[in-house]
């Protein structure tokens, strides 16, 4: 139930809008003796000139007088129910069967079929199936980051970005994987993890047909065909084709060993390393032998047992 009030002086008019359930249909009700009165009051007003309505959408039925004429109250009340018939994804995709609720989306939704970019950023030529894409592109060129965390006054060029790194702090994890109840922070993050227990690898590479779980990693492999290696150490020009195997290099220059062991202080450079090494205090050995079922700390190990049920040499 929603009571609208319209207040003048002391004296208020005041309208119930309810549901009736049984009907299916929306019902105004009008309570005559405040209305009476409050409606002679506000006649002679100039503020709000505001005269009480009868039927105006069908469903609607005044319980007043009804020679009553129409007002933008009502008119108010209409849009409630003419936004629920607006609700309905009336524009179809022809390609794909796809719905939407305005046509200017299925517009920008047939560019995807067609290809088109046709928003195009001045400074660098690359195109855009959106307009909204190329203002974030912009940004990459302009290093604006308009989005401020107000816990750490770390800025982000989207609004999105801003939202996955709020919840750093907040400890949020909204994901939730269905087979192991493992959370996740970003939905993406929970799509690759599923790939664990689906053992799916949809990127495939066109050379040697070798499978992805990632994207990422396909096109950190595709870099060994190419002999791409476009990460530099400016300290022995050594190249690498991923950044975060030149980061562990760097490591070899400066000394540095980030990842601490909690029980033994032992430092790491790579946090793999770390967690291959804090399984010698828990005991966890979690790569099994499908043959023996003999355990292992690690996925290397595992493999090089394997062997010796295969025959295989190294």
């Amino acid at each position: 139930m929603i009571n609208l009030f319209v207040g003048n002086g002391s004296r208020e008019w005041s309208i119930c809008w309810s549901q009736q359930q049984s009907l299916g249909v929306a019902i105004l009700h009008y309570p005559t003796e405040n209305l009476q009165h409050s409606v002679q009051t506000l006649k002679g007003s100039d503020k709000h000139p505001v005269t009480p309505v009868a039927q105006h959408h069908p469903g609607y039925t005044c319980k007043m007088n009804s020679k009553c004429n129409r007002s933008s109250v009502v008119q108010q009340s209409s849009l409630l129910c003419q936004r629920t018939h607006r609700e309905k994804k009336s524009c179809k995709c022809f390609e794909c069967n796809k719905c939407f609720r305005k046509r200017c989306n299925v517009v920008k939704h047939e560019r995807i079929h067609r290809g088109e970019r046709q928003y195009k950023c001045p400074e660098c030529s690359k195109c855009f199936k959106r307009g909204g894409h190329l203002v974030y592109h912009k940004r990459t060129h302009t290093g604006e980051r308009p989005y401020k965390c107000p816990e750490c006054t770390k800025c982000f060029r989207e609004r999105s970005d801003l939202v996955k790194h709020e919840r750093t702090h907040t400890g949020e994890r909204p994901y939730t994987c269905p087979e192991c109840n493992k959370c996740f922070r970003q939905r993406s993050d929970l799509v690759k993890h599923e790939r664990t227990h689906t053992g799916e690898r949809p990127y495939t590479c066109p050379e040697c047909n070798k499978c992805f779980s990632q994207s990422s990693n396909l096109v950190h492999h595709e870099r060994i065909h190419k002999g791409e290696r476009p990460y530099k150490c400016p300290e022995c020009s050594k190249d690498f084709s991923q950044l975060s195997n030149l980061v562990q290099h760097k490591m070899i220059h400066t000394g540095e060993r980030p990842y601490k062991c909690p029980e033994c202080n032992k430092c790491f450079r790579q946090r793999s390393d770390l967690v291959n090494h804090e399984r010698i205090h828990t005991g966890e050995r979690p790569y099994k032998c499908p043959e023996c079922s003999k355990d292992f700390r690690q996925s290397s190990n595992l493999v090089r047992h394997k062997m010796i049920h295969t025959g295989e040499t190294i």
